[in-house]
């Protein structure tokens, strides 16, 4: 039950840099480490994982209760040694006034103490009252610790630490310097995903040398071992289907395709599905397969091998246009659109979806949502008829020349979705939405995903 939440003053103080470093290291002195991440977030927690070597979960306010995070939380304890949480913005950022689902909430609910990432940079006296002030300002925050980091040298780091031991009392538990080794290539939507970069390990090793050397590790595993102990939520948080059932359902897993959540997987798991992976790049059939997952990613990055394997887009377009039932998120529905335009290239998708995608500079669809299922969505993915669905969006194309008799799956109260209003294109025993859903108690989607997928299977 150890654990720390790290967090930070800003966004862009270098925390999930740090976080990663500090996963590595830990793994690297034998330690099993399991990793979470505050909010919606993909990239993060596939680097976060491949550093721990366990997947990492999101806890996230805006799609779970407290009882699905704490209950989140107690699932992955099994030989683990510590946990370490990764905030999200800054310790006190969130979306709402009082702070209820801010990063300083949830290490409040998960009782652990805080260690603060400080971007230290041009900094020397003007830390001790940015630190005093974080303390001030929620006495229920426990600040077990500081990490000085983009430090300009082992002068600066000298009078940093002469500071913060004279003003605060505050340990410094590690110091920080700038250096090229903790910086992560960065694209368009954020840190590159490590499944896509090849040199992801060799990223992470260095990311864990550079902690080692300079975070009092000894320190970071006294201060997660001071938690106090958690209370097992008792309540069943997922209905699920017989233990074994007669579903394969394909999912996409390559270099284009790899947005899951664990506890999504988990579920399919749970309610019997066997999974079988399909690379989308480079398979040029399709399996035995009942159903069809292919969830978001970067298919603008691997356009070009997308085009090229033909095979598979026309096996994917015959097997929805036969009733193949799938879903598609983000990625997924830009797969199945007729193309991909990005910049002066252009390339052919699957031609399911009769539209076309264009990839913007800026984004088209950010942050949470709400959407409410309409009488066309094909199967359950609300607890009822007339319950809104909290989920989150990140695209940076929009989906084009759509047919006017077009059928959609939710209406959106909240966000962008396909066209302002709508989200989740209906064709068949498809749908294709921008929305990334949870699996979780008010949408408990993969459940009735399986329920289509059977009874399509038996009719």
């Amino acid at each position: 039950m150890s654990r720390i939440f790290v967090s930070a003053a800003h966004k862009s103080s270098g925390k999930t840099t740090v976080s990663i470093g500090l996963c590595a290291a830990l793994s690297q002195l034998g330690k099993h480490v399991q990793p979470f991440k505050k909010g919606p977030d993909y990239i993060d927690p596939m680097w976060l994982g491949a550093a721990a070597e366990h997947p990492c979960h999101n806890l996230d306010f805006y799609t779970m209760q407290h009882k699905e995070i704490i209950d989140t939380y107690h699932r992955s304890q099994k030989g683990i040694d510590i946990n370490l949480i990764e905030g999200n913005k800054g310790l006190y950022d969130g979306l709402d006034l009082d702070g209820s689902n801010s990063n300083a909430a949830l290490a409040k609910l998960l009782q652990a103490p805080v260690i603060l990432v400080i971007d230290a940079r041009g900094m020397t006296r003007g830390i001790a009252p940015l630190i005093l002030g974080y303390q001030a300002f929620d006495k229920e925050i426990n600040i077990a610790g500081v990490i000085l980091n983009q430090l300009g040298g082992s002068r600066h780091e000298s009078k940093l630490r002469q500071v913060v031991e004279h003003y605060t009392d505050v340990p410094v538990i590690g110091a920080v310097h700038h250096h090229k080794d903790m910086i992560i290539d960065e694209r368009h939507l954020g840190l590159m995903p490590s499944n896509e970069a090849q040199q992801a390990k060799q990223q992470i090793e260095l990311l864990g040398k550079q902690i080692h050397d300079q975070v009092d590790l000894d320190a970071v595993l006294s201060t997660a071992q001071s938690a106090p102990q958690l209370t097992t939520s008792t309540s069943p948080l997922q209905q699920h289907l017989a233990d074994t059932t007669d579903v394969t359902i394909g999912i996409a897993r390559d270099a284009a395709f790899g947005f899951y959540y664990p506890d999504d997987i988990a579920a399919f798991k749970d309610n019997g599905v066997k999974l079988v992976d399909i690379d989308l790049v480079h398979d040029t059939s399709l399996p035995a397969i009942d159903g069809l997952f292919i969830g978001g990613g970067f298919p603008e990055t691997q356009m070009a091998l997308l085009e090229k394997n033909s095979q598979m887009r026309t096996a994917i377009k015959n097997a929805i246009d036969n009733g193949l039932p799938c879903y598609a998120e983000c990625g997924g529905l830009m797969y199945l659109a007729r193309s991909i335009t990005w910049g002066d290239k252009t390339s052919q998708m699957a031609g399911v979806i009769n539209g076309d995608i264009i990839q913007h500079e800026k984004p088209q669809g950010r942050g949470y949502i709400r959407i409410k299922p309409t009488a066309d969505c094909l199967w359950e993915t609300s607890p009822s008829k007339d319950a809104e669905i909290c989920a989150h969006e990140f695209h940076y194309s929009s989906l084009n020349n759509l047919p006017d008799d077009t059928i959609y799956a939710y209406e959106v109260l909240r966000g962008a979705g396909i066209n302002g209003k709508h989200d989740g294109i209906v064709y068949k025993n498809l749908m294709a939405c921008y929305a990334h859903l949870r699996n979780t108690l008010q949408s408990p989607w993969v459940e009735g995903f399986v329920k289509f997928v059977q009874q399509c299977k038996h009719t």
